[in-house]
This record gives C-alpha cells, sequence and structure tokens, in this order.
C-alpha cells in the first residue's frame, strides 16, 4: 500500500465497452473529480495528489486500459467510450476531470464529445489530439521501440525524454517503477488503440466550454510546454500556470504545489 493509501478508499473494477474491466479506485465525498494520467504510466501517478483532493471532493481514479491493472484489450477501443463507462458507473451525471498528458488529450476529446458530462477541466501537461509533433530522433526512436516489441528500450526513451529530472528527484522511484512495469502493457494497449476514431481537437479549442486550468512543468517536454500556450490561449476563460521544478510527472514531483492549483479551480 503506498503511503499516501487512505484505508477507507475502494477499488472496484468497472466493465469496459466492448470487454474487459477498469481497475478504479472512489475516496473522499463532495463534487466528483476523475483524475487520468498519461501513456505508459497508471493510477499511482496521483498517490500523492488523490488523498488531499478527496478531503474537499469525491475523488475516482483510474487504470487506462491494458495499464496498471486494468485489463489488457483484445480488440480496438476507445479511450473517449472508456471514460464515459467510468462515469455512468459510479453514476455520475457531471464531474471535474484532471488529465496528464494522454490523459489530458482524453478529457479534452471528451469535453467536446460530451459538454454536458464535464463540470471542470484540468489539464497537466496534456497533450491535444491534432497537433501536429515535429520530428525528432526521439520520436523515430520510440517507432523503432513499439515496430521492435523492445520494452527495455521503450522504458529507456520514457524515462531519459520525460523524467528528465531522474530517479533522485521527488517521485523519481515510482515514476521508473510504473514505467518500467507498464512498458510491455503499453505496446499491447496502444496497438489496439489506434483502432478508436480518429480526433482532432486542435482547432475547436474555442468551443471549449468547460472552466479550464491548464498546468505544466518549466522542465517539461518543450513541446508540451508549446501546446499549454495554446490551451491557455485557445480555449476561452482558460488559465495557465507554470509550475518550477518539475518535469512530464509533475503530480510527484511538486504535488502540494498542483494540489494548490486544482482545488482553488475546482471550489
Amino acid at each position: 500500500m503506498s503511503p499516501h493509501a487512505d484505508p477507507r478508499a475502494s477499488d472496484v473494477h468497472v466493465p469496459a465497452p466492448g470487454g474487459g474491466r477498469l481497475w478504479a479506485e472512489r475516496r473522499g465525498t463532495g463534487s466528483p473529480v476523475v483524475l487520468l494520467h498519461g501513456s505508459g504510466m497508471d493510477s499511482r501517478l496521483w498517490d500523492a495528489v488523490a488523498p488531499a483532493l478527496s478531503r474537499h471532493h469525491d475523488v475516482i481514479r483510474y487504470d487506462a486500459r491494458g495499464l496498471g491493472r486494468s485489463a489488457a484489450p483484445e480488440r480496438a477501443f476507445d479511450d473517449v467510450a472508456d471514460l464515459l463507462a467510468v462515469l455512468d458507473h459510479f453514476g455520475l451525471r457531471r464531474a471535474a476531470l484532471v488529465g496528464l498528458s494522454m490523459g489530458g488529450e482524453t478529457v479534452l476529446d471528451f469535453a467536446l464529445a460530451h459538454p454536458g458530462r464535464v463540470a471542470a477541466l484540468g489539464l497537466v501537461g496534456a497533450s491535444v489530439s491534432g497537433h501536429d509533433w515535429p520530428p525528432s530522433p526521439e520520436t523515430t526512436a520510440y517507432a523503432e521501440a513499439r515496430r521492435r516489441g523492445d520494452t527495455a528500450a521503450l522504458a529507456e526513451l520514457e524515462l531519459s525524454v520525460w523524467a528528465a529530472m531522474g530517479r533522485d528527484a521527488p517521485g523519481g522511484e515510482l515514476v521508473a517503477t510504473m514505467v518500467e512495469e507498464n512498458a510491455a502493457r503499453r505496446i499491447v494497449s496502444e496497438h489496439h488503440l489506434a483502432g478508436a476514431p480518429a480526433r482532432a481537437a486542435e482547432p475547436l479549442l474555442g468551443t471549449v466550454t468547460a472552466p479550464t486550468l491548464v498546468v505544466h512543468g518549466d522542465r517539461d517536454h518543450p513541446e508540451i510546454a508549446a501546446i499549454a500556450r495554446r490551451l491557455a490561449a485557445d480555449i476561452p476563460g482558460a488559465r495557465g500556470h507554470l509550475v518550477p521544478d518539475a518535469d512530464h510527472y509533475l503530480p510527484l514531483r511538486t504535488p502540494e504545489r498542483l494540489i494548490e492549483l486544482l482545488l482553488a479551480h475546482l471550489a
């Protein structure tokens, strides 16, 4: 059990569309907040954040399809449909959605598809569907590692590119553990995710209606910083914050600052 774990929290397995189950945890009372992690990670990303949020909110976090404790997909799946299944399973008509990286992309796509179900958005080091990532040696290396099924190379790339602050920084050991444990699962999951409907949120940012907080770390990938600036500029009323001493794994690097920003945004 994590040192931050709440013994009062309950974990369940949510039936996933098309088969399989998604591991989820629910804790706390108040207005609902759902936390989504990024690719190659799992819901332990929120270990230092979820307990503090749950003192004020009904907090749900779950492992994306094929990652962490969720079942591996056997056919094409849609992460937006999975999020909808989680909300429906817990009987949530509306909820605040907070996502990092791939999770941020998912909650933004969800907000465009189901605006009435979203009370607020928190985009943390978020990617965005439809963004044209510039070619680079690292993207080429990622593609080659996936093609070969080389999980060790994929984990090494993930840590060198996205966890720039290293193992000795706050949360570093957990970051490395998550990445290494999920590397093989990620290859399987992403293969099936390729069959999900193509989306392009970037040209639709001006139509987002949910109150939006955009957060990224000063040591995150430069393209994430560019996306964050675009999100803050194009989403109506969005507020952007640059957090010092944080890379892509911001919820584990600087949890206190993120908790402060989220509680103020969700109040």
